[in-house]
């Protein structure tokens, strides 16, 4: 159970670090626009938003990388630490996107599911 756990935020993490690729250097772009339902106006007016909004999304993914890395290491209470501060903060803005606008509960779901999968793997593993 504790590989399907790490495997789980393992793609957390890579979810997380594509929404930093789309939120940071191609917010404006159609296909982007299109993901997140903004007009080319609206985009531009976001731009440093999503800009700063990517690297937080960026820097969660990170957070799930150290505790892989830790955990190999076999520092597992670390890991696990690192785990829980990591995929409980995705597991939160996901629901504050859900509850916040009804109409991205897709969104909400892609970035909140693997991370609260890994957390509930994680904690059959203790």
């Amino acid at each position: 159970m504790v590989h399907l756990a790490y495997v789980l935020l393992g793609l957390a993490a890579l979810v997380h670090v594509y929404i930093f690729r789309l939120e940071s250097f191609a917010w404006t772009a159609p296909r982007t626009r299109a993901a997140f339902g903004t007009s080319p106006e609206e985009a531009e007016v976001t731009r440093a938003l999503a800009y700063n909004q990517g690297f937080y999304n960026l820097f969660l993914a990170v957070v799930l990388a150290a505790s892989i890395v830790i955990r190999i290491t076999g520092q597992t209470q670390a890991s696990v630490a690192l785990a829980i501060a990591g995929a409980g903060s995705m597991v939160a803005a996901a629901l504050v996107l859900a509850t916040s606008d009804h109409a991205k509960l897709r969104a909400a779901a892609i970035q909140g599911a693997a991370p609260a999968l890994g957390l509930i793997a994680l904690a059959f593993t203790a």
